[in-house]
C-alpha cells in the first residue's frame, strides 16, 4: 500500500491553468500506479483551465464548490460529488464562476 498524506502531497504545474493549485495524490512522482494518476485541483474564484483537448480520457470529480465545465456540446456545472468523463480528443474549458474556492479530483491515464 502506498499512502499519500495530504500534508505531504506535492504541487504540480498544469499547463494552461490559472488561479489553480494542483496536488499530486497518486501516480507520476507520488507513487507507482500502473494505469493512471490522481490529482487534487484547488480553483480560486475566477480560476480555471483554458480551452484545450488531449488524446487521453479524463475523469473529474467535484469535491467542493462549483465548477463550470464547457465542451463543444455545451456546458454544465459540477457541484460536490458530481463527476464527468471527457473522451479522448474532447475539447474542454473549466472555470470557477463563483466567489468561493472549488476543489476537484482529477483522474487521468498514464501516458
Amino acid at each position: 500500500m502506498r499512502v499519500t498524506r495530504i500534508a505531504d502531497a506535492r504541487p504540480y504545474h498544469a499547463p494552461g491553468h490559472s488561479g489553480m493549485v494542483g496536488l499530486r495524490l497518486q501516480g507520476k512522482e507520488a507513487s507507482d500506479t500502473g494505469a493512471f494518476w490522481v490529482g487534487l485541483s484547488h480553483f480560486l474564484p475566477g480560476g480555471g483551465a483554458e480551452s484545450g483537448a488531449s488524446d487521453i480520457e479524463k475523469v473529474y470529480v467535484a469535491l467542493s464548490g462549483q465548477l463550470t465545465v464547457m465542451t463543444d456540446d455545451g456546458e454544465t456545472v459540477l457541484g460536490p460529488l458530481d463527476s464527468c468523463r471527457l473522451a479522448p480528443g474532447e475539447r474542454r474549458e473549466i472555470v470557477n464562476r463563483t466567489s468561493l474556492p472549488a476543489s476537484m479530483l482529477v483522474i487521468i491515464p498514464n501516458d
